[in-house]
């Protein structure tokens, strides 16, 4: 018998406990982050829906999944399984009486868009929104406990099954897709996303940035401000964050090269927390603290995911985002008591702390595993320096990026939005004051009002002639007409007082309560949404008319007029003088900048020295409360009328 060398057993022994160890790590790494119903050929044999399940890839075969494997799934169902089973069982309990089947349908549908299916008793609306190919986004396997699939019943409510716990921190018309469940078919039910995909401007001009990021790299090592924080993973990447309250819009860039990899937008998924921001603070003071912040945080967290899937890349290799927004939306994406900036005199947490000398500046720098944002365990996230009260890192990121701060001529910037503000100016002295103008040319409170979406109609035109006249409409995407935007709004009011359809109080001709704007598709104006406008109008006047008297300047001196916000880049600024949403400056002098606040925050997140100068600038700015001028009451009456603004 050949004798074995004990110094060659141990080598071989070595050798293969390393392979069973790595097989064990292999394992353990897979046990967290792969799916259980996701097969070893990547296919998925769940029986639920799923964001990641795609079309077979030959027929026959079980749908596919696009999971990258780098989700923990646990929560699904592995940290608690009897809480997951508890929570089918109430379901069922609780709106399901009986199993369902096609034939309960008595003719009632549920619709989204222009696409239907009959209702059928037990069937809940994540169901229908499977069928119909509308993207629901879940990460909880649909118990309720991830709050991601909030959806808004636009029509049928009472057809749904009461609210279950799960839901308790919704009002109507909000409810969770996966917990709405068909009772009744006596009527339709018909629902909406609360997270479309607003026009965004993807070819406006970049103005050159000198690269001087915070995360760098040296050779295989990556540093965040000069201390080491992974190694090269092959890209440094950022995200570039403009958290409006109607609109949010993200963008990757490559830290390296400067290179913007994806833009994205999505509507704000906080809307159903109130329309504007004082409705927010409210919620966010209730029962309820820390949904909203939840809800943006979820909705990040896909976007993140989404991206990755799309684009082959690796969550770790993003190392840092910058957030802009008014004072209130990015405290909450920071999870900080919003209350005091909806109480006087509407200063933030952190503004208090900074005007008491207890912090150096109003700029954030946090943890983005603190706040659970799914990037690399290092990443940080900068949130841009607040001006004063509700001027926020959005007018601070809007001041980067139209350099207004080295202006030798005077200029004025108008931010409009639900929050609108305006800054004026140069080099020498600058004021800024917030508009709470409201969601109207948003696409809230208006009857057909909706943000800037596809069917949206986004420019109108009046054509005069026998019998009667009527309205050349275009929609964004070119489709049929859903509603109207912004520039359309502009247009419209502006169309109607130019034909003499509606006097400058807002009274239409002839005493009618509406006007037909797309007869077709039942699109209207009514006096009660005219009365809106004219209310969000006003408080866009409020600010330019009492900020240029408080200056001490006119329109005529203003030598240019920065014009910055969701919908501004598509306003006709000729049409936006005329009803006074815009102060009568000649429009050769009107600059639309598009979205100044998110191309400031991609200008801080590549530039270190960015950031620095901003943060001197906005403690220098002098911050005027518009409701404490004499002469604000007058201002706003007058500023409801559409008429140009009188000087």
């Amino acid at each position: 018998m050949e004798r074995i060398d004990p110094s060659e057993f141990e080598k071989r022994r070595t050798r293969i406990t390393e392979i069973f160890s790595k097989i064990v790590t292999q394992a353990d790494a897979q046990a967290l982050t792969r799916c259980p119903y996701k097969n070893r050929f990547d296919q998925c044999a769940a029986h639920f829906g799923c964001q990641y399940k795609r079309k077979p890839r030959r027929p026959g075969e079980p749908p596919a999944c696009a999971s990258d494997d780098k989700l923990d799934y646990r929560t699904a169902w592995e940290t608690d399984p009897g809480q997951v089973e508890a929570a089918h069982q109430a379901l069922r309990d609780g709106c399901r009486s009986e199993p369902h089947t096609m034939a309960e349908s008595e003719g009632a549908h549920v619709l989204h868009d222009d696409d239907s299916r009959p209702a059928v008793k037990g069937r809940t609306v994540f169901d229908y929104a499977d069928e119909l190919s509308v993207r629901v986004p879940t990460s909880c396997g649909r118990t309720g406990h991830c709050h991601e699939c909030i959806v808004q019943i636009k029509g049928g409510m009472k057809a749904l099954c009461p609210r279950t716990e799960a839901e308790s921190f919704l009002r109507d018309p909000y409810r969770l897709a996966c917990q709405a469940v068909v009772e009744r078919t006596d009527q339709d039910v018909t629902f909406g996303l609360l997270r479309r995909t607003p026009k965004i401007l993807t070819d406006q001009d970049r103005r050159p940035v000198a690269l001087d990021p915070v995360v760098t790299r040296r050779g295989a090592e990556v540093y965040y401000d000069g201390e080491r924080i992974d190694d090269y993973r092959g890209h440094l990447y950022g995200i570039a964050l403009d958290v409006g309250t109607t609109t949010v819009v993200a963008e990757l860039l490559d830290l390296e090269s400067g290179r913007s990899v994806r833009e994205t937008s999505f509507e704000n998924p906080q809307r159903f927390g109130g329309s504007d921001i004082m409705h927010r603070i409210s919620y966010d003071g209730g029962d309820c603290h820390g949904e909203l912040h939840r809800a943006m945080i979820n909705t990040l967290n896909t976007e993140i995911r989404q991206m990755g899937t799309e684009l082959g890349i690796d969550r770790r290799q993003i190392y840092e985002l910058v957030v802009v927004g008014n004072a209130t939306m990015r405290d909450l994406f920071f999870g900080l008591d919003v209350q005091p900036i909806g109480t006087k005199p509407y200063k933030s947490t952190i503004e208090r702390e900074a005007l008491e000398g207890r912090r150096p500046t109003t700029a954030l720098n946090v943890a983005a595993r603190k706040l659970g944002i799914m990037t690399h365990r290092n990443a940080r996230v900068f949130g841009a320096p607040l001006i004063a009260s509700h001027v926020g890192a959005d007018v601070a990121a809007d001041l980067v990026a139209v350099d207004m701060a080295s202006a030798d001529e005077l200029v004025m910037l108008v931010d409009v939005g639900t929050n609108t503000e305006v800054v004026i100016g140069h080099k020498g002295r600058l004021l800024a004051a917030s508009c709470p103008a409201g969601p109207a040319f948003e696409g809230g409170l208006v009857t057909y009002g909706m943000p800037a979406c596809d069917g949206a109609i986004e420019s109108v035109r009046y054509e005069a002639g026998e019998p009667g006249g009527r309205f050349e409409l275009k929609t964004i995407g070119e489709i049929e007409p859903k509603g109207l935007c912004g520039s359309g709004f502009v247009d419209l009011l502006a169309e109607l007082r130019r034909h003499e359809l509606m006097t400058p109080k807002g009274v239409f001709a002839g005493g009618v309560g509406e006007i037909q704007v797309a007869p077709q598709q039942g699109i209207t104006l009514s006096r009660r949404d005219a009365s809106e406008l004219a209310q969000a109008k006003a408080a866009n006047t409020c600010g330019q008319v009492i900020l240029m008297r408080r200056f001490g300047a006119g329109p005529q001196q203003i030598r240019r007029l920065y014009l910055a916000g969701g919908f501004a880049n598509y306003v006709n600024a000729a049409n936006a003088v005329d009803i006074g949403f815009l102060a009568p400056v000649d429009p050769d002098r009107i600059i639309k900048v598009g979205n100044a606040a998110a191309q400031g925050a991609r200008e801080m997140l590549l530039s270190r020295s960015k950031r620095d100068t901003i943060d001197q600038l906005v403690r220098t700015i002098e911050h005027v409360e518009l409701e404490t001028m004499e002469d604000f009451f007058d201002v706003f009456v007058d500023g409801c009328q559409f008429k140009p603004i009188r000087f």
